[in-house]
């Protein structure tokens, strides 16, 4: 038998109709409240592909998903802004 065929010889199930889409957003408080770091992480199937970072002030790929992603709100100065004042 091949790499990835289950023992029974029959071939894997199809991948489901539908795919998780997740969006959390995060707020870390360092040396009580004197600095905080606000977190957008966005996931897809269950994989973080990008995330807003306040200490950088952008967005951030974290994979080759996300890049394209990141660069779109990166580009978008009214979303940046609104994310720097969460």
């Amino acid at each position: 038998m091949g790499l990835g065929v289950p023992p029974d010889g029959l071939p894997p199930p199809p991948p489901p109709a539908h795919f998780l889409f997740q969006h959390k957003a995060e707020c870390h408080l360092l040396n009580g409240t004197q600095q905080v770091r606000f977190l957008e992480r966005q996931f897809y199937n269950r994989q973080e592909f990008a995330r807003f970072d306040s200490n950088l002030g952008k967005y951030v790929a974290l994979t080759a998903l996300g890049e394209e992603a990141a660069d779109y709100w990166n580009g978008d100065e009214q979303l940046l802004q609104y994310q720097k004042a969460a």
